[in-house]
Order: structure tokens, then sequence, then C-alpha cells
């Protein structure tokens, strides 16, 4: 029902900055994209949060991404943005995106996207 493509990941320098974008498709007219996420999963580690949004766009955040992380959303796009500043080594994962899509009748279902790597090395 929902397609979601990441683009914006790549390689940069402790420090910098990088812009994640993700875009969502919808196969059917009826329905509604909800909140929509960014998570990110490191090498041998576990999938975590990084930020989310509602459809109204309240917002919140791990700890780790408090401060230097934001995330958006343009609604009129199906959308959401993750702008990160001052990235950290630590930061370097494949970051995937979210989104729970709700049914006419009330169901949510998840969606992932397929990830895009973020790597933060000198």
């Amino acid at each position: 029902q929902v397609q979601l493509v990441e683009s914006g990941g790549g390689l940069v320098q402790p420090g910098g900055s990088l812009r994640l974008s993700c875009a969502a498709s919808r196969s059917t007219d009826s329905g509604s994209i909800g909140a929509m996420g960014w998570y990110r999963q490191a090498p041998g580690q576990q999938r975590e949060l990084v930020a989310r949004i509602s459809s109204g766009g309240g917002t919140n955040y791990a700890d780790s991404a408090k401060g230097r992380f934001t995330i958006s959303r343009d609604n009129a796009k199906n959308t959401v943005y993750l702008q990160m500043d001052s990235l950290k080594p630590e930061d370097t994962a494949v970051y995937y995106c979210n989104t729970v899509f709700l049914t006419a009748s009330g169901w949510g279902s998840v969606f992932w996207g397929q990830g895009t790597q973020v790597t933060v090395s000198s």
C-alpha cells in the first residue's frame, strides 16, 4: 500500500551535516499516512528510533539526536526529512524511514524504506 524511498545518505566528516529525505507513495486513495519516523541500525546493534513526527507536526527525538537533528515533513508531498548537523562518528549507521498507514476503517500498518547509509568519518 505504501512505498518509502529514502535519499540523502553518504560520507561526511565529523561536524558536518546531511539531510535525509523519504518520499512515500501510496497505491490507494483511501486511508492516510500517519506518523513518520527515522530509525537507524549500526552494525551489530539493534535498530533504534532517531526521531519521529506525527501527522499534526508533533515530534520526539532520541536523546542522542536532541539538539543536533531536526525532523520535519511536507504533508502535501508525503515526504519526511531529517536534517542532521554536528554529526559524530557514532552516528554512522543505516538510516531507515518508516510510516504508519491508517486505513479508512482505522487499522494501522507499518511500512519501512530500504535504508540509506550514513557514514561519519575523517
